[in-house]
C-alpha cells in the first residue's frame, strides 16, 4: 500500500502506447482515397458544380412525399417509439416490409425480414453472415466503392467481375465464373446498377443465377434502387427468378422514397431450398445486436410509408430522374472524346473517356482535375471502379451549365472546344 492507500500492482506496459486497431488500418474508401489525392483548386471565377453527389435530397429539387413526411411526425408524436426495439426490428414492421415485398414468386414471411440501419449496414451484415476472414467475394466493378470498403475491413479478398459497357453494362459472364474458387463466399449482384444506371433483363439475370448455381455460391442482391428503371425497363428482383439459389436482398428506404438520412434498411431472407438453414438467420439476428437495430422512430412511420406512400410520387420522381438522364446523355454525347452509355434507371451515368482523343492526360483522374481547376465542375472519376470512365449524377439545373463548361474546356484536347 502506497500513498492514499492505493494498491500499486505489477505494471504491465512501462509506457503509453495507443495504436489504431488492425480493422481500422484496414478500412478505406478508395472514392476518398482517389478524391483526397487530387491536389487541384476550382476555378474561383466560376461557381463549383458537383456531378458527383449520390444523396437526391441535396440540391432541394427531389423532395419526398407529404405522406412519408406525416408518417414520420405522427410516428414522433405518438411517443410509442421513445425507447429501444428489438435489434432485428419491431414485429409489425418487419411484417411490414415482408407484406410490401412477397409475392409468389418469392413469398416472404416475418421472420425473413431482419431491419438494418440503412442499405449500407444491411450490406455489411450480409457479407459478415456469409463471409469468414481469408475468403473472398465477388463485386461488379464499375460498382458502388463500399463493397470493397467493407470487405477489406472484415478481412475479406475483393475479386473483381467485369461489366460490359458495349453490351448496357451486363455482366462478363465467363470471366465472372473463371474467378470462382473454393474460398468464394457469396457472389454480389447490384441492380440496378449503383454508377452505372444499368438494369438487367430476366435472361441475364437467369444466366447469373446458373452460374451461382452451378458454382453453389449464394447471391448478396444489392437493389437498394429497385423499382427505379425508365418505362423502357422492366425491374426483375432477382429472387423472383430464383429455384434453388439463395439470396439476401438489401435495400431500403433511401432512394426510393429520397431519405437517405433516415438510415432504414433490411435484408430479405429468399431460401426456398432452405439451403441457409436456420444458421444464417440467426448469424443475422446475432450481428443485428452489435448496434440494437435501426432508429425506433423510423420503425414507427415504415407501414403507413410503404402502404400510404402514393403512385404518383414515384412516377414523378422517375420522370424527373429520366428527364435528367435523357438530358445528360445528349449533352455528353456531343462532347468529341466522351462516350456516355445510356441508363436505365437509378440515378447514374458512366461516361467513358477516349483517351486517345486526350493525349495530354495520363487518366481519368487527371481528366476530371482538368475539369476542376479549369471550369470548376467535378465529375468523379472512375479509376475506384474501372479505368477511363466517370460517374455523372444528374442535378437539373446545374447540367446545361456543366455541360457548356465541358464542352469549351480549353485544356481537354481542340476537339472539345
Amino acid at each position: 500500500m502506497r500513498g492514499a492507500g492505493f494498491h500499486h500492482g505489477k505494471v504491465r506496459k512501462p509506457h503509453w502506447a495507443v495504436r489504431a486497431s488492425e480493422m481500422s488500418k484496414k478500412t478505406f474508401n478508395p472514392i476518398r482515397t482517389i478524391v483526397d489525392s487530387m491536389k487541384v483548386e476550382a476555378n474561383p471565377k466560376k461557381p463549383m458544380i458537383s456531378l458527383s453527389i449520390g444523396d437526391p435530397t441535396v440540391f432541394g429539387n427531389l423532395p419526398t412525399a407529404d405522406e412519408v413526411t406525416q408518417a414520420m411526425k405522427d410516428a414522433l408524436e405518438s411517443g410509442n417509439y421513445n425507447g429501444y426495439a428489438p435489434s432485428v426490428g419491431y414485429q409489425s414492421c418487419r411484417e411490414a416490409v415482408a407484406a410490401y415485398y412477397s409475392c409468389p414468386e418469392a413469398p416472404l414471411e416475418t421472420q425473413d425480414v431482419i431491419l438494418a440501419s440503412g442499405c449500407s449496414q444491411a450490406i455489411e451484415m450480409a457479407l459478415a453472415v456469409l463471409a469468414n476472414p481469408g475468403q473472398n467475394i465477388l463485386v461488379p466493378r464499375p460498382g458502388f466503392s463500399l463493397y470493397k470498403t467493407l470487405a477489406l475491413s472484415l478481412g475479406i479478398e475483393v475479386k473483381f467481375y467485369n461489366l460490359l459497357p458495349e453490351k448496357s453494362w451486363e455482366i462478363d459472364l465467363k470471366q465472372l465464373e473463371s474467378l470462382v474458387d473454393e474460398k468464394t463466399a457469396c457472389l454480389i449482384v447490384n441492380n440496378p446498377s449503383n454508377t452505372c444506371g444499368s438494369v438487367f433483363s430476366k435472361g441475364h439475370l437467369q444466366k447469373i443465377l446458373a452460374v451461382a448455381s452451378r458454382q453453389c455460391i449464394p447471391i448478396l442482391a444489392d437493389e437498394i434502387y429497385g423499382d427505379m428503371v425508365f418505362s423502357e425497363c422492366k425491374y426483375e428482383p432477382i429472387a423472383t427468378l430464383s429455384t434453388n439459389v439463395p439470396i439476401l436482398s438489401c435495400s431500403g428506404l433511401a432512394k426510393r422514397w429520397l431519405v437517405p438520412g433516415w438510415r432504414m434498411g433490411w435484408i430479405l431472407v429468399h431460401d426456398r431450398r432452405d439451403i441457409f438453414g436456420n444458421e444464417i438467420r440467426d448469424g443475422l439476428v446475432r450481428l443485428s445486436q452489435r448496434i440494437l437495430g435501426p432508429c425506433a422512430v423510423v420503425q414507427g412511420a415504415l407501414r403507413h410509408i410503404l402502404h400510404r406512400t402514393p403512385s404518383e410520387f414515384y412516377h414523378n420522381t422517375l420522370s424527373f430522374l429520366k428527364s435528367n438522364a435523357d438530358l445528360c446523355y445528349t449533352a455528353l454525347a456531343a462532347v468529341p472524346g466522351l462516350q456516355p452509355v445510356r441508363p436505365a434507371g437509378a440515378m447514374y451515368l458512366m461516361v467513358g473517356i477516349d483517351m486517345e482523343h486526350f493525349p495530354e492526360f495520363e487518366n481519368d483522374v487527371e481528366f476530371t482535375e482538368h475539369l476542376i481547376s479549369e471550369q470548376s465542375v467535378f465529375c468523379l472519376p472512375a479509376t475506384v471502379s474501372g479505368p477511363s470512365y466517370f460517374s455523372c449524377i444528374c442535378p437539373e439545373g446545374e447540367l446545361k451549365e456543366a455541360a457548356v463548361r465541358i464542352n469549351v474546356c480549353k485544356g481537354c484536347g481542340e476537339a472539345m472546344v
